[in-house]
């Protein structure tokens, strides 16, 4: 019966979440009050988002100790791919103070006493399951162009990447795969983790939602992408410092953009 609710949900014959077809800038607004909410609650968010730049230096530097410097650039960019997950504490924050309620950081982590957290950690493990892919699928590549010599100085490889065919194979394949990694998870979570934390409504109905979300409004949900992924890769600047506005600016903007696509539920 547990495994039941996880993917379905307390609230999943309750209201089936209604989605609206929204314009771009539907995406200008939700990062005004992503940007709104961030300066009203700096010091909480900026708290939250130093997972972010301490995780992104240790993709920096372990690789160099574990001959993996072919692996810097996927780990760096694909740790994008679990941010929605990570991001659930900020959701949270929005949402309280969207209601008035009071604000600090302790309790970005009442998501641990939500009625959804099943839901929310089994897509999770989704994220974390597509993050892994993607690490695999860009070591297969490298080993199918450079073979199972693992680069030996970060320089020397960043310049044959640069000026080779193969490495412009490497960049080029490396792209398409990537893009494709993100597109799937920008499909079944860009609403899905703030669905559940605002309705136990099951991992698969928050999946289901998320895919009909982006289906519905695809321009504008390919723009959010694309700010998103910009976003982070100039956050990655300089030494990954930068996420820490970039990131609690965003999960903010996820939580406003998700109250402008979903109808809100009547109950």
């Amino acid at each position: 019966m547990a495994y039941f609710s996880t993917y379905v949900g307390q609230d999943a014959a309750a209201v089936v979440p209604v989605i609206r077809r929204i314009e771009v800038d539907v995406i200008r607004e939700a990062l005004e009050k992503g940007v709104s909410d961030f300066w009203a609650m700096p010091s909480h968010a900026a708290f939250l988002a130093l997972v972010y730049p301490l995780c992104g230096m240790v993709l920096a530097y372990a690789p160099s100790y574990q001959n993996a410097l072919q692996l810097l650039f996927p780990l760096a960019s694909g740790f994008a791919l679990v941010g929605p997950f990570v991001a659930v504490g900020l959701y949270e924050m929005s949402r309280r103070r969207e209601l008035g309620l009071e604000v600090s950081w302790k309790y970005a982590f009442n998501v641990l006493r939500s009625p959804s957290l099943p839901s929310i950690a089994a897509l999770g493990s989704v994220l974390l399951t597509i993050f892994a892919a993607w690490i695999t699928a860009a070591q297969w590549l490298y080993t199918a162009l450079y073979g199972s010599t693992p680069p030996v100085a970060l320089v020397d490889f960043l310049q044959q990447v640069a000026s080779t065919e193969r490495g412009w194979l490497l960049i080029g394949v490396g792209c398409f795969i990537g893009f494709c990694f993100a597109a799937g998870t920008l499909a079944i979570s860009v609403v899905s983790f703030p669905l559940l934390l605002d309705r136990d409504v099951g991992a698969i109905i928050a999946i289901v939602t998320s895919i009909k979300t982006v289906r519905k409004n695809p321009i504008p949900m390919t723009l959010w992408g694309l700010i998103v992924a910009a976003a982070l890769l100039i956050g990655t600047l300089p030494f990954f410092m930068g996420l820490t506005v970039v990131v609690p600016v965003l999960g903010h903007a996820t939580w406003h953009l998700y109250r402008k696509v979903i109808v809100r539920d009547p109950v």
